[in-house]
């Protein structure tokens, strides 16, 4: 069983639907509320055990009733806990969630996720040495991916860069990351509105850019190439990313080629938006393998 490391963020996501999302200023009526574990980092660990990876989360949660919810769902999907602590006093992250028209709007607050420094990386030295992969996002302080993105390097260890939330990363967390993958919004940050197919043409089979329904758009070293999406009836689009990113790790984990891994990750993102909640849809490995041959 190949085995993954994911150093990221655990939240408690607060989902409102509403048939139409609220201007400045404006109130409106919603639909629905409900209260679901989250957070990048957790969904996509959550997404790449059920997937068939033997993951471990590295992270951290707040020591509150959010906290201890977000270990129990980790551990019930075969997410090995044991470089999670709670950290006395602080609170648990949340994200604010709100569905309507459609898509989505989120705000993040980070709470016990700023505990994950290079300081507490550096305690789950071992678990990444181990890893045929290793996982990071960005609801996570600054400093501690860039340390991680260094560690991966000296280690040899393939560290794959999900950008999101979106900000300006360093040159060099950008040559050390053997994957990134942006979406559209994050890729203008994170190249500053530079042309698409020049920047493809510096990271062939490196830079993955998302771009939703059309697809996932990449370099591959001879021709600039579109892998093309699945057409669902999406539910909530929340977790799809995540869903995507864990997919393309286990693939690429199992030495798929790069074709074939995005294949995966789009089918396993496509099935993951048919249900609420940015874990509630993400498929186990036989849905996946079984909707390639429905």
């Amino acid at each position: 069983m190949i085995k993954i490391a994911v150093v990221g963020s655990s939240s408690m996501d607060l989902v409102v639907t509403s048939a139409k999302r609220p201007i400045a200023g404006e109130t409106v009526l919603g639909d629905s509320f409900i209260t679901v574990p989250g957070g990048k980092g957790a969904n996509q660990a959550v997404a790449a055990a059920r997937l068939g990876a033997e993951v471990t989360m590295i992270g951290c949660v707040g020591d509150d009733f959010y906290g201890e919810i977000i270990l129990e769902n980790l551990k019930k999907n075969h997410v090995n806990t044991k470089c999670v602590e709670p950290v006395t006093g602080a609170m648990s992250g949340t994200a604010h969630i709100t569905l309507s028209e459609g898509d989505n709007s989120i705000i993040v607050v980070k709470g016990a996720n700023d505990f994950i420094t290079p300081e507490y990386v550096q305690k789950a030295k071992k678990i990444i040495e181990e890893s045929d992969i290793v996982m990071v996002q960005q609801e996570i302080p600054e400093e501690t991916v860039l340390y991680l993105a260094e560690l991966c390097e000296k280690l040899q260890k393939r560290l794959l860069l999900n950008p999101a939330p979106a900000r300006k990363i360093s040159e060099a967390v950008i040559q050390q990351s053997s994957f990134i993958t942006p979406n559209e919004h994050e890729f203008e940050i994170l190249f500053g509105g530079r042309d698409r197919t020049e920047v493809l043409t510096e990271y062939p089979n490196k830079l993955f850019i998302t771009e939703g329904k059309n697809g996932v758009r990449y370099f591959d070293g001879h021709e600039e190439k579109v892998v093309p999406s699945f057409v669902v009836e999406a539910v909530d689009t929340t977790g799809a990313g995540d869903t995507f990113n864990a997919a393309l790790a286990v693939a690429v984990a199992e030495g798929k080629s790069f074709d074939d891994c995005l294949l995966f990750a789009n089918r396993a993102a496509s099935i993951s938006v048919t249900k609420l909640g940015a874990q509630g849809g993400m498929p186990t490995r036989e849905e996946v393998e079984r909707s390639f041959e429905e």
